[in-house]
């Protein structure tokens, strides 16, 4: 990877897509260093602490701590990763907009594109609302809450969310590309030196002993080699194309494959999850605190993100979902059509029918290794951190979300440069 963006910086094109893709992280992490008006930052902070498990706590990581910070960019890019989700679901939903994705060509894109910019000002308008009102029913967090500041604060937090969208979109044209992931790559990295630091301190102090970090460190670095590993890992399917003959031309006879990622739904399928699996214990935490030993306190610690009930939930959650994202991705009968309609067959099946059930039955097997792995990947660093939180009394907040998300975008980035600087290199036909 090193040598890789060595070689692009040789290249003056890519060295200033580059520098414009350093130019936006840097806007990025100014942008969440500064505070919106009106707001306690201490005492959020605190209030957020205490609400680590929700989905509060995971729109804190997600923004690299500027949700807990109340900054400009508390919002992170989560409202137009939620719209990019939400239009990509109704898009199978909605045969208006499935009819503009197949067929409207560059203009359909442009349309789909203008309707998920509208849907992240309204999805981060009302997420900003949401977080005005958790504020102002926590005393001691605003400092003025007359409707002048409720209009600062929730302006200031929906501009910041639709200013990242429009950094994103230019950096997928004048820089690297992967705007979007590259500033929520930036939000989780930036995370990195506090938990360094948090760690360090403890094992100075003898609050934690060396060999915990010792192995933390070991357990993230082989986490990363399994990402890698299956990120790229993929089932090749063989296709023979059958010849045909126009004119004095023959075409066709040529062997080919149908590639099938092992993880072709990414991370969805565990943000989902996660998001989903942790609403009860977010409204567990906005109601008064029952007597101990009661029913409910019970309740809430069987359904606490901690117990073992929620991480077998969030696990068969995560099975669910990969298995939904793949059936939206891959259709095979749609796939066996196409094979069908080229002159492309599986060898050993019939076109039609009988292809479609191979490869469903294939992406069947595909999903269910796919799914076990983003599970593993989710669960384990939440066992450990369980682990070292009762042995070692320190947390170390590393999600397997987070880990995904960072490596992934990096392969990507690395990919996309290898691309860049492939077709820079190729000289053609004539010197």
């Amino acid at each position: 990877m090193i040598q890789t963006v060595r070689k692009a910086w040789g290249i003056p094109e890519l060295r200033k897509k580059i520098l414009f893709t350093l130019l936006v992280l840097v806007i990025y992490r100014i942008g969440s260093a500064i505070a919106v008006p009106y707001v306690n930052t201490d005492m959020l902070e605190q209030y957020l602490d205490s609400m680590g498990t929700t989905i509060l706590g995971l729109y804190n990581v997600m923004s690299g701590g500027a949700f807990a910070q109340a900054t400009v960019f508390a919002m992170g890019i989560q409202p137009y990763i939620n719209s990019s989700i939400i239009i990509q679901l109704l898009t199978v939903a909605i045969p208006a907009l499935e009819r503009m994705q197949k067929e409207g060509g560059e203009e359909g894109k442009r349309k789909l594109q203008s309707i998920t910019r509208y849907s992240t000002v309204a999805i981060a308008l009302l997420q900003a609302l949401g977080y005005y009102f958790i504020m102002k029913n926590n005393y001691n967090i605003l400092t003025n809450d007359s409707i002048w500041a409720a209009l600062v604060i929730i302006v200031s937090f929906v501009a910041g969310s639709s200013f990242l969208m429009w950094l994103g979109e230019q950096c997928n044209e004048f820089g690297v590309g992967n705007g979007i992931s590259m500033i929520l790559f930036a939000g989780i990295i930036s995370r990195v030196p506090a938990m360094a630091s948090a760690v360090y301190s403890s094992v100075l102090s003898g609050n934690m002993h060396w060999l915990w970090a010792v192995l933390a460190v070991v357990g993230v670095l082989l986490l990363v080699v399994l990402i890698v590993f299956v990120n790229d890992a993929e089932r090749r399917i063989p296709v023979q194309y059958a010849k045909r003959q126009q004119g004095r031309k023959m075409y066709g006879g040529q062997s080919s494959s149908l590639p099938m990622k092992v993880n072709m739904s990414g991370v969805l399928p565990v943000i989902f999850a996660q998001s989903i699996a942790s609403i009860p214990a977010t409204i567990g935490a906005f109601l008064p605190a029952p007597a101990e030993g009661s029913f409910w306190a019970g309740l809430l610690n069987a359904i606490d993100t901690k117990s073992v009930l929620y991480l077998v939930i969030y696990f068969l959650m995560i099975i669910g979902f990969s298995y939904f994202y793949a059936t939206i991705q891959f259709n095979p009968i749609e796939i066996s059509n196409n094979l069908k309609r080229n002159g492309g067959f599986i060898p050993g099946f019939r076109p039609g029918k009988p292809t479609s059930d191979f490869i469903a039955r294939v992406l069947g097997k595909i999903t269910l290794f796919g799914a076990i792995y983003l599970g593993i990947v989710a669960i384990v660093p939440l066992v450990a951190d369980k682990f070292m939180n009762s042995s070692a009394g320190i947390s170390l907040g590393i999600g397997g979300t987070s880990v995904i998300i960072v490596v992934g975008v990096a392969l990507e980035t690395v990919q996309a440069l290898e691309n860049q600087m492939v077709m820079r290199q190729y000289k053609g036909f004539l010197e």
